[in-house]
This record gives structure tokens, C-alpha cells and sequence, in this order.
């Protein structure tokens, strides 16, 4: 499994229930990289996609307590276990977990790389990502130079978990 997200300086990932910000540029590498593979996703982080609808191209796999949720075109899970099971047949590799921050918390230990892009700014945020500078099963692997999107500069970094179950 895999984690991808994007960050700010204080390893936010959202406010109210929104993408701190919106860049072309990584929401093309985010579609590439999960293009054709599994998306693990909270119920909050599916009903912000856009229309509510499952990403297209990806086997779409909703977490929640709610037995009764359903979604066309998505399987629906209530349990860490039945993600698990559901997936176990599928390449590691391609099994992406998407958020929102319990998911991302939740499915860090079990999961190998996590794609960080790292906006160099702080925004207002009510939804954080684990500091994984600060966490000892993990370490920086990669990454690129600087990008720039108007004023804002990031940077795509991935690491790797040294610990994973």
C-alpha cells in the first residue's frame, strides 16, 4: 500500500472539509499515479469529490461506519479488516490511500511509500498528516526540486516505511 497527499509546512492536508490547495500540476501527478489502481478513501474525503462520484479508472474502496452507505460504481467497507481482506489479492503497489486524516493515520503502519507534495506555506487548517520527519519508521527517499504554481513553491518528496506490517 501506498499514502498520497499533499502538505503544507505544518503537514496540514485540509480545511473544512477542502484541499488546502488546488495545483494543476500535482492533481496530474496525483491522477497518474492512482490512473487504473485502488483509491482507499474515507466517507468524508468521497462525498468531497466532485458530483460525489467515484474517481474514474480506479477501483474505488469507501471506509465507514455506516452500514447503510452505498455508492454505485465504489465497494464500501466498515472495518480496517474488510479493507484488508478486499485487498488482498491486489498488488500492494497499486493500492493507494487517498484520506482523509483517520484513514491517513489509520493505514500509515501498513502501507510502504508515502508520495508527499510539500507546499512551502502554511494555510488555515483543521485536518493534519502524521510529521513523518518525525517518525522513526520512516525515511526520505526521494526528492525533486522546486516547483513553482503562481506564488506558491512545493516540492514532490517520497518516503519509505522501514517498519511496515
Amino acid at each position: 500500500m501506498n499514502i498520497i497527499v499533499s502538505v503544507d509546512q505544518n503537514w496540514a492536508i485540509g480545511y473544512k472539509g477542502d484541499l488546502l490547495q488546488k495545483v494543476p500540476e500535482d492533481m496530474k501527478q496525483f491522477k497518474e499515479k492512482t490512473w487504473g489502481k485502488v483509491v482507499v478513501m474515507g466517507r468524508l474525503t468521497f462525498e468531497s469529490l466532485p458530483n460525489q462520484k467515484p474517481l474514474p479508472n480506479r477501483t474505488n474502496i469507501i471506509l465507514t461506519r455506516n452500514e447503510n452507505f452505498r455508492v454505485e460504481d465504489a465497494i464500501v467497507c466498515h472495518s480496517v479488516d474488510e479493507i484488508l481482506k478486499t485487498t488482498k489479492y491486489c498488488n500492494p503497489e497499486d493500492i493507494f490511500i487517498i484520506g482523509g486524516e483517520h484513514i491517513y493515520k489509520t493505514f500509515l503502519p501498513y502501507c510502504s511509500k508515502a508520495y508527499i507534495t510539500k507546499f512551502h506555506k502554511v494555510y488555515p487548517a483543521d485536518t493534519f498528516f502524521p510529521n513523518l520527519d518525525e517518525d522513526e519508521n520512516w525515511r526520505l527517499i526521494e526528492k525533486s526540486g522546486p516547483r513553482q504554481y503562481q506564488d506558491l513553491t512545493f516540492e514532490y518528496i517520497t518516503y519509505e516505511n522501514i517498519n511496515k506490517i
